[in-house]
């Protein structure tokens, strides 16, 4: 196998010292997730110290490790790994041939990434390189660009921030080919005096952008005339995308079928037809987003959109499967890896859609700020729409949706997950369709984990 980085690279990319020659396969910071090919990389921060891991990595069978104190083990040494992780990170990023798209939003930038890739692997095969699970902060994006292999034909990378100033940072590190906007919605509101300030924070993903680099946008965004703003002294072009007459890439038509959604889209004057597998329009606006990217990476739209038709439910963020209910089952959603306003609204109008019952597990929305109790309350009619029966509500901020639908659903509100695990499933009938969908801190995978196993 063809190293991904030799200890001589390691100490050239990071001006450190090797105490021998080493290969690796992989990069990792966390001592559990370290195996046979990796490079560990000792972080240090206030609550622990890599170092004290290095030997328990080695064991695993780590091929050697990044490090600033002395160690026993093949090694190379640099004065501080975090920064020495960030200079792998831009040494990856200079050795890239092909296109580098990031992706950011306020919503659905991991299932966009993940489709983009899978739609871009279509083209190129294995030649795709995307950050794993959502490593998109100031440790996971470096990380994610240090493991992209040389012969890379393609790089996605997704990029988070809860604060301004975050986002131009990362961008610099990824410095997209091709950078795209999903969505602006009040997310992380507790760090932002409004949506537009989260509109100009997600737009500083634009400033990273390579020379000839291309912005993607939301059409249908109130906020598509700043998040255009911002792109215009970076990016050579900008492409829209949405439902309006004048995107650049828009849906012409969309009909509900039993496998998804059947979308005919146009690309600048060519027109595509496709069957997405992720029903809902939060999805349709994401399938467009990565069609006007591999349009602008000069990927293939037919084999797109077959990946699109093949794209599986992510966990937590749209897997379905099914619960053994008695002597027959139900219908399992979930989307408990995050949430804010505008994802609940969405999936809710998804679950709308199914036959049977309609049950809802719905967890607390974090870092709303002071409009969590408004952001919380107004629920109650999305809920209402989506004719939801019996409604599960976990966390105390869920106080105010509770109140909200006081008398007009089936309604039990408990303090946290463990308590939400011991009263779901009597609640649960066959021919039902469950959501479970909450903020990752709130802990209701543990939920759909105990629901499958059970």
């Amino acid at each position: 196998m063809t190293p991904l980085w030799t200890s001589d690279t390691i100490a050239q990319a990071t001006g450190g010292t090797a105490s021998a020659p080493f290969d690796v396969t992989g990069v990792t910071f966390d001592s559990r997730e370290a195996g046979p090919g990796d490079l560990f990389v000792a972080l240090t921060g206030e609550a622990t110290n890599g170092h004290r891991f290095v030997a328990q990595a080695l064991a695993q069978g780590a091929a050697g490790a990044l490090v600033s104190e002395p160690v026993d083990g093949l090694h190379v040494r640099v004065a501080d790994t975090a920064r020495g992780l960030e200079d792998l990170a831009r040494a990856a990023r200079a050795r890239m041939a092909g296109p580098v798209i990031g992706v950011t939003g306020s919503v659905g930038k991991t299932g966009t990434k993940e489709a983009l890739a899978a739609a871009l692997g279509r083209s190129w095969r294995d030649g795709v390189h995307r950050s794993l699970k959502s490593y998109n902060n100031h440790v996971g994006v470096p990380l994610s660009l240090s493991r992209m292999p040389a012969d890379a034909r393609a790089g996605v990378f997704e990029m988070g921030m809860n604060h301004a100033g975050e986002l131009a940072a990362l961008t610099q590190f990824v410095r997209p080919d091709v950078a795209i906007v999903t969505a602006i919605a009040p997310a992380h509101t507790a760090f932002f005096p409004n949506e537009g300030a989260i509109a100009d924070a997600k737009g500083e993903i634009f400033a990273g952008l390579e020379p000839g680099g291309v912005a993607i946008v939301p059409f249908d965004s109130p906020h598509r005339d700043r998040l255009v703003a911002a792109a215009t002294p970076h990016a050579a072009r900008i492409v829209t995308f949405g439902t309006g007459s004048q995107a650049d890439v828009r849906a012409i038509e969309t009909m509900r079928v039993p496998a998804g959604t059947f979308v005919t889209a146009r690309v600048g004057a060519r027109e595509l037809s496709f069957t997405l597998s992720q029903p809902g329009d939060h999805w349709v606006s994401n399938a467009l987003a990565v069609l006007a990217a591999v349009d602008a990476a000069s990927g293939d739209l037919a084999l797109a959109g077959l990946a699109l038709a093949d794209l599986g439910g992510l966990p937590g963020r749209g897997r379905r499967s099914t619960v053994d209910i008695g002597g027959g089952e139900a219908l399992l959603i979930d989307e408990s890896y995050n949430a804010n306003p505008a994802s609940m609204r969405a999936t809710l109008a998804v679950l709308a859609e199914e036959p049977g019952r309609h049950v809802a597990v719905l967890g607390e929305m974090r870092e709303l700020g002071d409009a969590s109790p408004a952001y919380h309350a107004g629920l109650a009619d999305p809920i209402l729409a989506a004719r939801v029966e019996t409604v599960l509500l976990v966390g105390e901020a869920m106080g105010p949706l509770a109140q909200a639908l006081e008398g007009r659903a089936d309604l039990v509100h408990v303090p946290d997950a463990a308590a939400a695990l011991d009263r779901v499933r009597p609640m649960l009938r066959a021919g039902d369709a469950v959501l479970v969908k909450g903020s990752n801190g709130v802990g209701l995978s543990r939920l759909v984990a105990a629901l499958g196993a059970s």
